[in-house]
């Protein structure tokens, strides 16, 4: 076996290598002396049948078995002996050497890059800071409480909060658009659902009440045969109906599944649960700034080959969830194409991340592991069922470590980097947003 390797680029590769047809018919003949020994054929005895018969109807499979195995044979001595971290599999191109007693062939790969994680001595990481008190708990339980609103019908005029049931035809120069039709037709009136000037129009407006508009989409408006032009509406509203919000009491905290109906228990499980939501909040912004920072920093290319396979797996998973939704791959085509800058980014970020999980030692310890587990369990009835269901199988464990890791990195990064805290207010870490009891 000979080799030759050349860089044709910074992390592509390409090895010339040679292998005898002597070393490969001594590896045909080997092949088919062992297969002889078990092939069964019509007419003979298990072990029986002539080496001549059994090269006739297995050479050709038995040679080809050769030559990939003397290949992969090649190549693995190639880069063991350069010391050379392979990604992804290696393209096997075959040189034209008709009359020669030699195979010839190039293998080429990309291989990983060298990581060398850049200073983070001037990157900047704001904590998000807040304290969850009484304030964050009534915010949260007027949450909950819109979100069990009922209504009861209202003779007067239309007004934010209200729901609305309507039949409105819209027409673009006297045809009625797509879409611009429908009966019985409910929202609520300041919830941000319709157009500013549609829910303008209908504002003031009581029940049995007609109106006819204009109204003018905006330039940025999804449907572009309708962005930016002119189209009048006809309304007429149907029902207007007010919302009556439960009142803080022992039906509303059962309902939440508190047993005793006790709201004082129920305000401590909105505690509990807020403290959870805004600690997950918080780290999760914390992690994308740590995680911006070291590439910032540690700028390195990336091997095409792994791009391209992340890429292929955002795309299946983007098909999936498509298809959970009930969208199959004939309504919606989705191009792993659209994936490549998202792809290239977690490539990035999972070889810096490997580089400092060996250099500092950030593996998840067993402590590590535990404490996570029992922190996500506080928010299920039975937490022991939740811990044994982790622990009973290997791979479902090893989702928790892969958390514990990226938390340890995310902490060195913070120790290394300009930390400071941040104190930010409920609402703009919630994003106006609050989670169930």
């Amino acid at each position: 076996m000979q080799t030759n390797q050349e860089a044709p680029s910074a992390l592509e590769r390409r090895i010339d290598m040679s292998v005898t047809l002597a070393d490969i018919d001594r590896e045909v003949d080997a092949r088919l002396k062992k297969l002889s020994r078990t092939v069964k054929m019509p007419g003979f005895r298990p072990g029986k049948v002539p080496l001549k018969i059994v090269a006739q109807t297995y050479e050709p499979q038995t040679r080809s078995e050769a030559i990939g195995a003397a290949v992969e044979k090649a190549f693995g001595e190639a880069v063991r002996t350069q010391n050379l971290r392979v990604a992804g599999y290696p393209r096997i191109e075959p040189k034209d050497v008709s009359g020669s007693d030699v195979l010839e062939f190039s293998a080429v790969f990309e291989i990983y890059p060298e990581v060398v994680i850049g200073d983070l001595s001037g990157q900047a990481i704001e904590r998000p800071v807040i304290e969850v008190g009484d304030a964050e708990v009534d915010k949260t339980l007027d949450v909950l409480r819109k979100q069990r609103t009922r209504y009861e019908a209202a003779d007067r005029a239309a007004a934010d909060g209200d729901r609305v049931v309507i039949d409105f035809t819209g027409r673009k120069d006297g045809e009625v658009f797509e879409g611009g039709q429908a009966q019985d037709f409910p929202f609520a009136l300041g919830a941000g659902s319709m157009l500013k000037d549609f829910e303008a129009a209908v504002r003031g407006l009581g029940s049995g009440e007609r109106k006819t508009f204009d109204l003018t989409f905006p330039e940025d408006y999804h449907a572009k045969n309708l962005a930016g032009q002119t189209v009048q509406f006809e309304v007429v509203v149907k029902k207007v109906e007010a919302p009556i919000l439960p009142e803080v009491d022992a039906d509303f905290a059962r309902a939440l599944g508190v047993a005793d109906g006790d709201v004082a228990n129920l305000r401590e499980e909105v505690k509990g649960n807020l403290v959870r939501e805004v600690h997950r909040r918080v780290q999760a912004r914390i992690k994308e700034q740590a995680m911006e920072a070291i590439l910032a920093v540690t700028p390195i290319e990336v091997p095409k080959v792994l791009v391209h396979a992340e890429s292929e797996q955002l795309a299946d998973n983007a098909r999936h969830d498509l298809a959970q939704r009930g969208l199959s791959d004939s309504k919606v085509t989705v191009d792993p194409a659209w994936f490549v800058d998202q792809a290239a980014r977690r490539v990035k970020l999972g070889l810096i991340m490997s580089e400092l999980v060996k250099a500092h030692d950030l593996h998840a310890k067993p402590e590590q592991v535990m404490a996570q587990v029992e922190d996500l369990a506080q928010s299920y009835e039975d937490p022991t069922e939740l811990a044994h269901w982790y622990y009973a199988k290997p791979e479902r464990l090893a989702q928790i470590e892969a958390v514990v890791i990226e938390d340890n990195v995310v902490a060195w990064v913070c120790a290394q980097a300009k930390t400071s805290d941040k104190p930010v207010t409920f609402d703009e870490l919630m994003g106006n947003t609050a989670p169930a009891a």
